[in-house]
């Protein structure tokens, strides 16, 4: 079911959130990660100047080197202590207090970038980075538990998406506004740096607007009458007693009103299997061989014969197609199903990903293979975007409960920063040992995550939480025993459906 014209003005209020929580949320981690490697020649200068006004002397290689890689990797440490104690603060201030106090930390960062050169401190840029790497940290998983809040059961997977369109359009407008003909120069890289500093400042304006979700309001607060008012606010003014239905009966299975904590999390064994496939999707994201792409398509694209100062241009091909892509799962994700389209995604890359290897191998065959593999990266970035990068996330906001989403995402955002760090660090030594072949290495990966989520991942499209939770069930206590669990999720069904 795709989203249809009677829509936008149905759930106008919810696409307006959907808006104002990408622009503040995702789109500022995306933007991050892709704006830095622009201007780097002009901040790699402005330190070694630095330096020399402040100790009259050169610095040397090492310590510019060491310098610029602390000032790159600063956001990823950032990242890394937002998320992990993302849960601890939602579940003590509430999702609202604590994005808008993450956008005054983004608001400092952007401060001090900004006015570093004119303080004559890289330092300024390295704290600046940190406090972007929390606040993505943070709001990426405010972020994603905010729209697994305010997701109609229809427009679930569609909304679930909107976070890789914002991350992709976040990476598209880094690229964008980086190149040297824009900010991407010695006068205005400060400003480039900064930037976000303007959508973080938009978020913390609008977002008071907007209620807190339904489930915060009926789960947390006990809210019964706000939970019925945000939902027609958000969903348009119809009979939403089956979602009401749906959070009474995961209340009624609730041990308490509280959230799990991540070693809560690890220790239910109600919530097993939906770990396992969690850490076996992030990491699949992370192994998809996505970086690898990233960094042989400069020498695919020269060795195409395209000149180096157009390459920046092709390289922002692909940043759109990622977005474009993006754009696309959201609209299929909802006619496919998570499943199929993940399992589609997985193979159309695999496959990318092989030929590829081959077109890498002979280069010097012809002059029209290169071609061919600068094709196979627009096709792998296509089935990428379109497929599993935006159904992964949506599949694991759907598969754990309002209880036990906060402390997932810890896990979620811990995998996805340390895969960041790794990978940068371990692949150029992959590289150097293996050249091209590093790319059958990721299709291994990708083959058995096909298989892992073929024999175990179901189906979520047009469920509840209590459904999905249901299906695991049978994975996490086998179909021949009964779980506490399951008999109160029964009962609660009856109790709700004599209401």
């Amino acid at each position: 079911m795709g989203i249809q014209l009677s829509d936008l003005i149905q759930y106008r209020w919810l696409f307006q959130m959907i808006f104002v929580l990408g622009i503040g949320g995702t789109f500022q981690y995306g933007f991050q990660i892709a704006v830095i490697s622009g201007p780097s020649l002009f901040i790699k200068s402005f330190i070694n100047q630095t330096w020399q006004d402040r100790y009259n002397s050169t610095i040397s290689e090492k310590t510019l080197t060491l310098l610029w890689s602390s000032i790159v990797s600063a956001y990823s440490v950032g990242g890394l202590l937002g998320c992990l104690i993302a849960e601890s603060l939602t579940a003590k201030y509430g999702k609202m207090k604590c994005q808008m106090c993450n956008n005054l930390v983004a608001l400092g960062g952007a401060l001090l970038v900004g006015f570093s050169r004119m303080a004559g401190s890289f330092e300024m840029i390295l704290l600046g980075r940190l406090f972007y790497g929390f606040s993505a940290g943070l709001g990426l998983s405010i972020h994603l538990q905010y729209l697994g809040e305010i997701a109609p059961k229809r427009l679930r997977g569609f909304t679930n998406t909107t976070a890789t369109i914002s991350t992709t359009v976040g990476k598209l407008a880094g690229q964008i506004f980086g190149l040297r003909e824009l900010l991407g120069n010695e006068s205005w890289w400060p400003l480039l740096l900064a930037l976000t500093g303007i959508t973080a400042l938009f978020q913390l304006v609008m977002l008071p607007f907007f209620p807190e979700t339904p489930p915060y309001l009926l789960l947390q607060k006990g809210d019964l009458e706000g939970c019925r008012k945000v939902m027609k606010q958000l969903w348009g003014d119809k009979d939403h007693q089956t979602e009401v239905d749906d959070l009474l009966k995961e209340q009624a299975v609730r041990k308490s009103s509280r959230y799990l904590t991540p070693l809560e999390l690890l220790r239910d064994r109600s919530l097993r299997w939906q770990c396992y496939l969690m850490v076996f999707l992030v990491l699949t994201i992370q192994l998809s061989g996505i970086n690898a792409i990233y960094f042989y398509s400069y020498d695919v694209f020269h060795t195409a014969g395209f000149a180096a100062d157009r390459i920046p241009y092709l390289t922002l091909g692909i940043g759109a197609s990622d977005a474009i892509a993006a754009m696309l799962c959201s609209f299929l994700i909802e006619r496919m199903g998570r499943k199929r389209l993940l399992l589609s995604g997985y193979g159309l890359m695999a496959s990318a990903l092989g030929l590829l290897t081959v077109t890498l191998s002979f280069q010097e065959f012809s002059y029209w293979v290169p071609y061919c593999s600068v094709m196979l990266i627009f096709l792998y970035i296509i089935f990428f975007g379109s497929g599993t990068a935006g159904v992964t996330l949506s599949i694991i906001v759907e598969i754990f409960t309002q209880a036990s989403r906060a402390a997932a995402f810890v896990f979620v955002g811990s995998l996805n920063w340390v895969g960041i760090n790794l990978i940068a660090v371990i692949f150029p030594y992959i590289v150097e040992g293996i050249g091209q072949f590093c790319f059958l290495i990721f299709v291994g990966f990708i083959v058995a995550s096909w298989i892992f989520s073929f024999l175990f991942l179901p189906e979520t499209k047009s469920k509840s939480t209590l459904e999905i939770m249901q299906e695991f069930n049978k994975l996490n206590f086998g179909s021949k025993h009964v779980h506490p669990t399951l008999e109160k999720m029964q009962e609660a069904s009856e109790k709700c459906s004599r209401l």
